[in-house]
């Protein structure tokens, strides 16, 4: 599973404005790519949506070599339902520490060096000054039954394992981002804001995956299809869900370091897209709220 890589996060977000000077201003982060559809995804990677909707790609440097996230927008949907399901991403960073500071994003410390902060949207996030591997923490109903699928079906190491907290480290290699499953009573509610951890693999491999789930009795929420983005690389993915229904992307990897490639005017797209994007104001005017997803 060495050829395995941790990719990337997706979150839907309602407003584009707030969320893109949170990630560039506050974290620090640079935009990779964006790109605009006009319909939905054949995958539901903007979710059950059919119309229009941008991607963008945002992280602390190139997809090649870096866990980022995918920030999905609806035209037209304004916020989204959280649940409990996704519980936070941790970054090491000082200077997002800092940045938050002068621009005065509230922060708070939780542990000693470690301050939580939210994305808009509600999206929790841990900034922390020590160098520790980043992590998405997921929340899981049964930690023997997901490590049995993560570790087992999608051969994840366990890094780290504490019964009495019920939480795990997983990981694919020592210098990638961090799986962290937390259990928690009560079962797993993912609204309506539900996100998606990506991973690369081999692209020959995509099929004896989707075979081992369907031996396994596994879900499948997409079967083996192939994406197309507009003047970019075509990529194949098949869409999993673990037992508690977080979804998994699997995209073949050699057309995936095409498609991620960064874009130099990744930034410029999405402030034009912003500027273009009169819903807002049309909303405003006619003094509606925006959809709720």
């Amino acid at each position: 599973m060495a050829a395995r890589r941790a990719l990337h996060f997706v979150f839907k977000v309602g407003n584009r404005f707030q969320t893109a000077r949170f990630y560039r201003d506050v974290l620090g982060m640079k935009v990779l790519r964006h790109e605009e559809f006009e319909e939905g995804c054949k995958a539901a990677c903007n979710g059950p949506y059919d119309g229009k909707w941008s991607k963008t790609m945002v992280g602390f440097g190139p997809e090649d070599d870096h866990f980022v996230a995918e920030l999905t927008y609806n035209y037209g949907v304004g916020d989204y339902k959280l649940g409990n399901d996704f519980m936070g991403i941790t970054l090491a960073s000082s200077q997002a520490v800092s940045n938050a500071r002068k621009l005065e994003w509230p922060l708070t410390e939780v542990a000693e060096g470690v301050f939580e902060t939210e994305a808009p949207g509600g999206y929790k996030f841990y900034l922390q000054n020590r160098s520790l591997p980043q992590s998405v923490t997921l929340a899981v109903s049964d930690l023997q039954k997901s490590l049995n699928y993560w570790c087992n079906l999608l051969g994840m190491k366990i890094y780290e394992k504490d019964e009495e907290k019920q939480r795990a480290l997983l990981g694919y290699a020592d210098n990638q981002c961090k799986l962290e499953l937390q259990g928690v009573k009560g079962g797993v509610d993912h609204a309506a804001a539900f996100g998606r951890i990506a991973f690369s693999c081999p692209q020959k491999e995509l099929p004896d995956l989707e075979d081992l789930m369907k031996r396994e009795n596994q879900k499948i929420l997409t079967p083996l299809v192939s994406l197309d983005t507009p003047g970019k690389a075509t990529v194949q993915v098949v869409i999993l869900a673990d037992p508690d229904g977080h979804e998994i992307c699997f995209v073949g990897d050699e057309a995936f370091r095409e498609l991620s490639k960064m874009d130099p005017e990744g930034s410029k797209l999405l402030d034009d897209a912003m500027a273009a994007d009169k819903s807002d104001e049309w909303f405003a005017k006619h003094n509606k709220p925006k959809a709720s997803g």
